[in-house]
């Protein structure tokens, strides 16, 4: 639905290469001075990536990109591609040139690594919570700062769907916009009042009410927000399909089922970027 969730490789190119910028900024500084009164400036090593636990492999890509940004002597080999479930014990890919460079580089790389991995692996879970319905898992807005980018590629790596990228490039009204317009028509017809892009129009509601009177107003989707399992089921005998619904609010993987099981075409999961448990994913040089 969001016109900028499909991520055009160029776009995303072009913000992993910023954001690896930003980052080796931060953490490098002037320059990594353990690495460099310690190593011998010759000195090289090979290293592997190595995952501590199973789960799903995501960000190869980006650790790439952190060791070419420190030396582009490094050479990057990944032995599974960014998706896969991995198993504890399973090498992720290696990488070979100077000492130094590869030290430098190490927690930036791992870092960026084991927070996509934990987001991919995360999202595979609510995938398969909800195996054998309809219901889609989405993303939410709700990702690290600046980070954006590659939390939702690491959802749609774990086989989730991305939601709206920014404020621009879709339509929610939510209900402190309802509150402050006036109602959901007022909101909805404000909206068509201005929309000249076609911008997809999605509308929150939280009771069966509510939902009546966004049907009435044939938008392209309706959030139900925070709404008991029954009157999500109820929501969808009243929609019969004339809008989409998605559910939000109270999701976690113990209801997850319960509400796929009413009927709702997507779930969006604000966890899956909110609060994420870094992969346990190491670096360690092959003696």
């Amino acid at each position: 639905m969001s016109r900028r969730s499909s991520f055009s490789s160029g776009h995303l190119e072009a913000g992993i290469k910023a954001v690896v910028k930003r980052a080796l900024s931060e953490d490098v500084g002037s320059g990594d001075v353990t690495t460099r009164w310690t190593i011998p400036a010759q000195a090289q090593v090979e290293g592997r990536l190595l995952s501590k636990e199973a789960g799903v492999v995501a960000g190869l890509a980006v650790a790439a990109q952190v060791f070419l940004a420190v030396d582009d002597a490094l050479s990057f080999q990944g032995v599974v591609p960014d998706g896969k479930q991995i198993m504890a014990g399973d090498i992720l890919g290696y990488v070979r040139g100077p000492t130094r460079s590869i030290l430098t580089a190490e927690r930036t790389a791992l870092n960026f690594l084991q927070r996509m991995s934990g987001i991919a692996t995360l999202t595979r879970c609510y995938v398969n919570a909800v195996a054998g319905t309809k219901a889609v898992i989405l993303d939410t807005r709700k990702t690290a700062p600046g980070l954006r980018a590659l939390d939702k590629w690491a959802v749609r790596l774990g086989g989730g769907q991305n939601h709206r990228m920014g404020l621009d490039d879709m339509v929610l009204i939510k209900d402190n916009h309802i509150a402050a317009a006036g109602g959901i028509t007022v909101a909805v017809n404000g909206v068509r009042a201005h929309n000249s892009q076609g911008l997809p129009i999605e509308v929150e509601v939280k009771t069966l009410e509510e939902l009546k009177e966004a049907l009435a107003l044939n938008v392209d989707r309706i959030m139900l927000d925070n709404m008991p399992v029954e009157d999500m089921r109820q929501a969808v005998r009243l929609a019969e399909g004339k809008a989409p619904l998605e559910a939000s609010g109270g999701v976690n993987l113990e209801t997850v089922q319960e509400i796929a099981r009413t009927g709702v075409d997507y779930i969006s999961v604000g966890e899956l970027t909110h609060s994420p448990r870094a992969l346990d994913i190491s670096l360690e040089f092959v003696k």
